[in-house]
């Protein structure tokens, strides 16, 4: 049976350890950072539109991102699936896996918020 170089264990036990801090601070666990979640840029229109339709079924009213909404300029797809995938991720503990949405949500650490629209960030 090959044996493991000290490198390699050492790489691999850095890379163990890390990885459990930066999840933990990612989860809320091990600190008190407040997290938001955003739509990936690279996510498609379809994808976008999916997302918001979920999110706003599941939220029960959306109309942050309607005309008049605080948070409907600028009126893209993006900024309007961001918007309401974080209330989703916000509603739901800032779980991370309730930022995924099929691998198109992101979690920040910073603030999206932008003049009167406020990104609802849980403490």
């Amino acid at each position: 049976m090959a044996r493991a170089t000290p490198s390699v264990l050492f790489t691999l036990l850095f890379f163990i350890f890390i990885s459990g801090s930066l999840m933990k601070i990612i989860v809320g666990q091990e600190s008190n950072q407040v997290t938001w979640c955003l739509a990936k840029p690279s996510t498609s229109d379809v994808l976008l539109e999916n997302n918001i339709e979920y999110a706003c079924a599941s939220l029960g009213d959306c109309s942050i991102i309607n005309a008049g909404g605080a948070c409907h300029e600028p009126n893209t797809l993006i900024n309007r699936a961001s918007v309401v995938m974080n209330l989703y991720y916000q509603q739901n503990k800032r779980n991370f896996w309730n930022c995924d949405f099929l691998d198109s949500g992101l979690v920040s650490v910073t603030d999206p918020s932008y003049g009167n629209c406020t990104y609802k960030a849980e403490e």
